[in-house]
């Protein structure tokens, strides 16, 4: 038998305060565990996403970004949606979670950017855990994922996007 969690709660973000509604009309998605504001999570799940019971209950920093992994046939290369990498602030715990319609694009490409200052080290230990980080690499697919145009148009957009010089 297959259990289906499903919790509709309003929360207060445990890092920047704000008020989130729980209602999957705004964010499109089912169960809603981050801030979309400054994308910061709690620990509440412990076996499967919805379940809430986890003990922890500690802050889950946004530490990267990853592909989920797909298993459909004609996939593309870079196949996957786009996922944040959580880490708890209490018990140290790797989680995966989906972008939701109302997460700040803006937002969640500064936590790739920041994870690529935080270096080989931090991605080898998301590594461990079986979460593969995307890297300096990966700056186009994530480019294009977020904001749906590829780098022949980085001159369109605001400065605070263009600081890569690889292209």
């Amino acid at each position: 038998m297959v259990k289906c969690y499903q919790w509709i709660a309003d929360f207060r973000c445990i890092q920047c305060h704000a008020y989130i509604t729980g209602e999957s009309i705004f964010s499109g998605v089912r169960n809603r565990n981050h801030c979309p504001y400054c994308l910061w999570s709690k620990h509440l799940d412990l076996h499967q996403a919805g379940d809430r019971l986890s003990a922890c209950k500690a802050g889950m920093q946004p530490v990267g970004l990853t592909l989920k992994k797909t298993w459909k046939k004609y996939g593309i290369h870079e196949g996957g949606e786009l996922m944040i990498i959580h880490q708890c602030t209490g018990c140290g715990s790797i989680s995966i979670n989906r972008i939701a319609a109302d997460d700040g694009a803006e937002r969640i490409f500064e936590i790739y950017e920041g994870s690529l200052k935080s270096g080989d080290n931090n991605r080898a230990g998301l590594q461990e855990c079986g979460v593969i980080a995307l890297g300096p690499r990966d700056r186009e697919i994530v480019f294009t994922r977020l904001f749906g145009l590829d780098h022949c148009c980085l001159d369109r957009v605001p400065a605070l996007l263009c600081t890569c010089e690889d292209f």
